[in-house]
C-alpha cells in the first residue's frame, strides 16, 4: 500500500454492486414504506439511497452498502426481529453493521441523551465498516438539518422536536470521534459539515 491511502485502495478493489444489493433496497423500500424524515418531511428511502451514495463514493464494500440502506431497519422498524431477518437474508456481515448502527431495539426508546451517550461509548469497539455507515448516516443528517433549518429558521427546532444545545453537543463529539477513530475524506467532510452548522446556529452564517 506504499504510496496510496487506505481510501484508494478500497476504490480499486471495492465490489460491483449485484442482485444483493438490488434486493436490498427493495427490502428497505417496503421496511420504511410511509415513514418520512423529521429533518424534512421527504420518503426517509431517500436518506437511505443519499447514505448509501456516501458509503459507496467513499469506497465501501456491496455488504456495507447494503447495511447503509438497512441501517435504521431495525432501530425504526422492528427491533431484533427484523435484525435476524437481516441476517438471514444479508449474512452476517450485514447483519452486525446494522447491529452496531443501531441504538435502541424496541419501544419505549431509552431517553435521547441516554441512547446517544451509550453509542459514543461504544465507537472505540466499533468496526471499520460501521464507522464508514455511520459516518456517511451522520453527514447526511447534519446535512438535512442544515437545510431543514435554513428554510424554517426557528421554527424547525418546536417541528422536529430537537434541542439546538443537544444537536451541537452530539454531533460536534461525533465529528471530533470519527475523526480520530477513521481518518480521511468522510471525516473530513462531515467535520467541515458540522462547523457550518455550528456557525449557522451561532448566527455567524446566513446562507
Amino acid at each position: 500500500m506504499e504510496g496510496r491511502t487506505a481510501l484508494q485502495v478500497d476504490r480499486e478493489h471495492g465490489q460491483e454492486l449485484g442482485e444483493r444489493f438490488v434486493d436490498a433496497l427493495g427490502y428497505a423500500t417496503r421496511a420504511h414504506a410511509g415513514q418520512r424524515r423529521a429533518n424534512d418531511g421527504q420518503p426517509y428511502i431517500a436518506h437511505l439511497l443519499r447514505v448509501a451514495g456516501l458509503v459507496i463514493q467513499d469506497g465501501g464494500s456491496e455488504d456495507e452498502a447494503i447495511a447503509s440502506l438497512l441501517h435504521d431497519a431495525v432501530e425504526d422498524q422492528g427491533g431484533v426481529e427484523r435484525l435476524n431477518d437481516i441476517r438471514e437474508r444479508y449474512g452476517s456481515a450485514v447483519a452486525e453493521i446494522v447491529d452496531e448502527c443501531t441504538d435502541s431495539y424496541g419501544e419505549p426508546r431509552p431517553p435521547w441523551r441516554a441512547r446517544k451517550e451509550r453509542y459514543l461509548a461504544e465507537l472505540d469497539d466499533s468496526s471499520p465498516g460501521a464507522l464508514r455507515v455511520s459516518m456517511a448516516d451522520k453527514l447526511d443528517n447534519v446535512s438535512s438539518l442544515i437545510r431543514a433549518y435554513r428554510i424554517d429558521g426557528e421554527e424547525f427546532w418546536a417541528r422536529s422536536k430537537k434541542d439546538p444545545d443537544d444537536v451541537r453537543w452530539y454531533y460536534g463529539t461525533l465529528a471530533a470521534r470519527f475523526a480520530e477513530l477513521r481518518p480521511g475524506p468522510l471525516a473530513d467532510e462531515l467535520r467541515r459539515t458540522v462547523a457550518e452548522l455550528e456557525r449557522l446556529l451561532a448566527g455567524e452564517d446566513q446562507g
